[in-house]
C-alpha cells in the first residue's frame, strides 16, 4: 500500500465509500465525478501505481478487473447498449490517481476518444 493512495484506503476501509463489488482481486466504486450516466472505476486490491508495473506474465488480479467489469455491466444494464473500459497510463494518459484503474463508462451513446 502506498501511503497516501486514496483507493488503499477506500480499500481498506479508511475512507468509507460504496463498494458495489468486491473480491479477492478488486473492488468497484462509483466514480465521484462521473462522465456518463454509468461511471464505474473497477480497482485491484493490489497497489500498481500503474500498468507498466505489471510484468510480462499474465496477471490474474488484472483478469480479475475484466470478469468484474463484465458483471458489473450487467448489473447496471449497459452491457447490451455498450460500454467503454478505459485505463488511463502515467500523466499524459489523463493518469489522476497513482493506483491503477479501469474506468466503466456507458449509459449513454459515446463518440469519439475524448472522456469529455
Amino acid at each position: 500500500m502506498a501511503d497516501d493512495c486514496i483507493f488503499c484506503k477506500i480499500r481498506d476501509g479508511e475512507i468509507p465509500s460504496e463498494k458495489l463489488h468486491s473480491d479477492d482481486d478488486c473492488f468497484v466504486i462509483r466514480d465521484i465525478n462521473p462522465i456518463a450516466p454509468t461511471h464505474l472505476l473497477v480497482i485491484p486490491n493490489q497497489h500498481f501505481a500503474e500498468l507498466s508495473e505489471l510484468g510480462p506474465e499474465p496477471n490474474p488480479a488484472f483478469a480479475g478487473m475484466f470478469s468484474a467489469a463484465r458483471a458489473m455491466a450487467e448489473q447496471e444494464g449497459v452491457a447490451e447498449s455498450g460500454y467503454r473500459l478505459i485505463i488511463n497510463q502515467g500523466s499524459d494518459g489523463g493518469q489522476e490517481v497513482m493506483h491503477l484503474h479501469m474506468h466503466l463508462i456507458g449509459g449513454r451513446p459515446l463518440r469519439g476518444l475524448g472522456l469529455r
